[in-house]
């Protein structure tokens, strides 16, 4: 496919609110964390009113207690052209979230629902799908196998599917994401230098790369036409970085310490759904 689509137009979204139990397995990330919860909380609520400002249509979970990672909602669907993929998240602890999400997308938010549970070798993480409105790069990783990139790459057969091998961070989204139309953030990382080259290789089409000195402020979210990255407390040089090469772009900067603690970045904490999908029958 060759055009962009409306990738950051998103109309609607499902987000979730954070779940005590979170604070059981910051320490699987580093024994010596502790997790702020209610520090936690109120970033991820100055996330969800900066969604709400940009008018997009959430709906809001509630926390379950049952699954500590409830809130990173991005990992358990790809949506696009009105068709919802249900992950399989290569987490099995996971699996179980999944559930909650299908009723909203096929009822509610009116997709297509697909699921991935009906290949049983297949795992992904939504972390790992890289959709530049043109294409999609699908990270090999911890959570994602080739046999997940292959059944999403059965189901979008209108667009190129390649996979990326990842190293040393949990998903392909950890250390790149989309900062607007056609661009690329990117870590410094040799590792995520080594992802890039493979994309550069693999791609269809030519983008534009914002290199950033910090993997994790790679990760950054363009929602109609407002870039959210990270806080300059967070990350001075990469902050920095955004506000030189973006500065006639609308910009919000969100912090993101706590759920980094367990792996978490902006683009994991929402479901979004681009805006008037073409539904498909």
């Amino acid at each position: 496919m060759a055009k962009p689509t409306n990738m950051f137009d998103y109309g609607t979204g499902i987000v979730s609110r954070i779940p005590e139990s979170m604070k059981s397995v910051v320490k699987k990330y580093d024994v010596n964390a502790e997790l702020d919860i209610d520090k936690a909380r109120r970033q991820h609520e100055k996330y969800i009113h900066t969604l709400r400002k940009l008018r997009v249509d959430l709906s809001e979970m509630d926390s379950d207690e049952d699954h500590p990672y409830c809130c990173f909602m991005d990992d358990l669907a790809v949506i696009r052209d009105g068709i919802a993929v249900l992950t399989r998240p290569g987490e099995p602890s996971r699996r179980g979230e999944v559930i909650g999400i299908r009723r909203i997308l096929k009822d509610d938010l009116r997709q297509r629902v697909v699921e991935m549970k009906e290949d049983q070798k297949a795992t992904l993480d939504g972390g790992d799908v890289l959709f530049t409105g043109r294409e999609f790069f699908v990270g090999i990783s911890r959570r994602t196998n080739q046999a997940g990139a292959s059944f999403l790459a059965k189901i979008f057969s209108d667009y190129n599917v390649s996979s990326i091998n990842v190293y040393g961070a949990l998903h392909l989204k950890s250390m790149m994401s989309m900062a607007g139309p056609d661009i690329i953030a990117v870590g410094s990382s040799d590792y995520a230098q080594r992802a890039l080259k493979q994309i550069i290789e693999k791609a269809n089409h030519d983008y534009k790369t914002v290199t950033l000195p910090d993997d994790d402020a790679a990760n950054c979210l363009f929602v109609k036409k407002t870039l959210i990255h990270c806080t300059q407390e967070e990350y001075p040089d990469s902050y920095k970085i955004f506000t030189e090469r973006f500065r006639n772009v609308s910009r919000v900067a969100l912090p993101n310490s706590e759920l980094k603690k367990v792996d978490g970045g902006l683009t994991c904490r929402a479901l979004l759904v681009p805006k008037t999908p073409k539904i498909l029958k």
